[in-house]
């Protein structure tokens, strides 16, 4: 038979065991509205019963059970689902960050609208039509100079616009590539502080719940892969060790459990062919910096084809919003849109000027030389790149609304028929564009649905990926959430528990004091 004080010790590890996990509920209760808290539990465990089996064992019925301890003090976490959240998060940062870049660019494109280029050019077209019937009048000439002007300015408003919030997108990537490594370092100290507790035998739940809450917010910005690194040996079997974070389709990873290192993210940008910090030109490289040895700096790089293998997440998003540079050629909504409003502008004014140059001026008419005129309406466009954001109307018609080639060359300069006019208002129908001869309507309209179509793709995906991830989510917090009911629930039922085994214990000590003062008196 066991001591007579067993009932003693077998009571106090009950009331022990209660009391832990009273106060666990307490701290769950606590932390009910605390972001990223998983709720936590005492895992009861029965303590090794008496006799222990062994040769010279007391010949008693049976094992007698000695109460119960609290094992384990662990989180209610299901690893699945936290992957399947940040799979869907970094969806979400992706297409939303995709989604704001598109719906700046229809705000600025604005059509179809009142104020539009669409809008704009059919007044330029319809000025000429009036040009046509009254050549040699001042005031249709006058609102003809007046709405080309309007047409630079459009064009020049449109590529300013765009490059303006493109810029606002590089400052983005710059401060995301920020966060990310100031993520990556805080996700390395906690590792740290990890590594110190769990060979202790203990699990530090809430460094784990404050190193997940940052790999969620991570998961927003970049896509990544995360596994873990045992700390040691005599750490419990459900200790969730060393994070080690990759970025998908990057080949050194951002944090390294094993090493117990991080990695500082940098995005390089080009600039006339060389890369540097300052430099405006489209990304060319992420690279993947070792902050304690700066100076041999980059310990791994994405770059060119490899910008694709990113994945998603916001990063992502931004540089194809901003631009990045793969497989030599450079690729992004903004700029892409760009190219396209060049090409366009381009290709107009030379068409228009071509029109321009083959007619005759009133001043050509009249004999009359003018330096400054060199017969084009609008400035030349020697280069397509950027021509749309310096597009303007030429110096010879600013100065001399005389110099515009309404009538027709050959034709008698004193009937004014105006054929040029009607030539130059049927410009828009021919205009060539990488060799190939459009039409100006036809080309802007194709610019403009291709960008409603992305648009459109990009909310619809963004609201898929945002209502998975919240479905995700309710799930996590189903599992992982506290309960104020369940709280609640939980108190009483171990409060019960902790009285009765106080009863228990003054029961055990009422049978002592019959055993130690009651005893032995018969007779007396």
């Amino acid at each position: 038979m066991g001591s007579t004080f067993n009932g003693l010790e077998v009571a106090k590890r009950a009331m022990y065991a209660q009391q832990s996990a009273l106060y666990t509920t307490g701290h769950n209760i606590s932390n009910a509205n605390t972001p990223g808290y998983s709720r936590q539990r005492v895992n009861f465990e029965q303590t090794a019963p008496y006799p222990p089996a062994s040769r010279n064992r007391p010949e008693i019925p049976g094992q007698v059970g000695s109460g119960v301890e609290a094992g384990t003090i662990e989180r209610v976490r299901e690893s699945f689902l936290d992957a399947q959240y940040r799979g869907e998060n970094t969806k979400a940062g992706y297409w939303s960050t995709k989604a704001e870049a598109l719906q700046k660019m229809e705000e600025i494109m604005n059509e179809p609208s009142e104020n539009g280029l669409s809008k704009t050019m059919d007044q330029f077209w319809q000025s000429l039509q009036d040009l046509s019937t009254n050549p040699k009048d001042e005031g249709a000439r006058s609102v003809v100079r007046q709405r080309g002007t309007a047409v630079a300015e459009t064009f020049n408003y449109l590529s300013d616009s765009l490059q303006g919030i493109q810029t606002d997108f590089k400052n983005q990537i710059d401060i995301t590539a920020k966060d990310i490594s100031s993520i990556a370092k805080q996700i390395k100290d906690i590792n740290d502080q990890i590594g110190d507790v769990e060979p202790h035998g203990y699990l530090p739940n809430d460094l784990y719940d404050k190193r997940d809450q940052l790999v969620d917010e991570l998961s927003e910005l970049v896509d990544i892969k995360v596994s873990t690194v045992e700390t040691s040996d005599s750490s419990l079997e459900i200790a969730e060790g060393k994070y080690t974070i990759e970025i998908i389709g990057a080949s050194e990873p951002l944090v390294d459990g094993k090493n117990n290192s991080y990695r500082e993210l940098d995005v390089v940008y080009a600039s006339d062919g060389a890369d540097g910090e300052d430099a405006d030109g489209p990304v060319t490289k992420l690279a993947m910096i070792d902050p304690k040895s700066k100076d041999d700096a980059v310990t791994s790089s994405l770059s060119g084809a490899s910008l694709d293998a990113l994945g998603s997440g916001k990063l992502k998003g931004l540089m194809e919003s901003y631009g990045y540079k793969a497989e030599g050629a450079e690729q992004g909504i903004y700029p892409d849109m760009l190219t396209e409003l060049d090409k366009l502008a381009a290709g107009f004014a030379d068409s228009f000027n071509s029109i321009h140059k083959s007619g005759l001026s009133l001043n050509e008419m009249n004999g009359v030389e003018d330096e400054d005129y060199d017969g084009n309406f609008f400035t030349k466009s020697a280069e397509t790149e950027g021509y749309a954001g310096s597009m303007a109307v030429a110096s010879g018609i600013k100065n001399d609304l005389f110099n515009i080639a309404a009538e027709a060359d050959g034709n008698d300069p004193t009937l004014g028929g105006g054929e040029n006019a009607i030539k130059l208002g049927e410009a828009s129908d021919s205009i060539v564009i990488d060799g190939k001869t459009t039409s100006f309507n036809s080309y802007y309209e194709g610019m403009i649905g291709e960008m409603a179509v992305e648009s459109q793709e990009a909310r619809r995906l963004e609201g898929n990926s945002e209502t998975l991830k919240q479905s995700v989510e309710e799930r996590r917090q189903s599992v992982s959430g506290v309960s104020l009911d369940e709280e609640m629930s939980n108190i009483i039922k171990y409060q019960h528990a902790y009285n009765a085994a106080a009863r228990n214990l003054t029961t055990i000590d009422e049978m002592l004091d019959k055993i130690i003062n009651g005893m032995g008196r018969v007779g007396r």
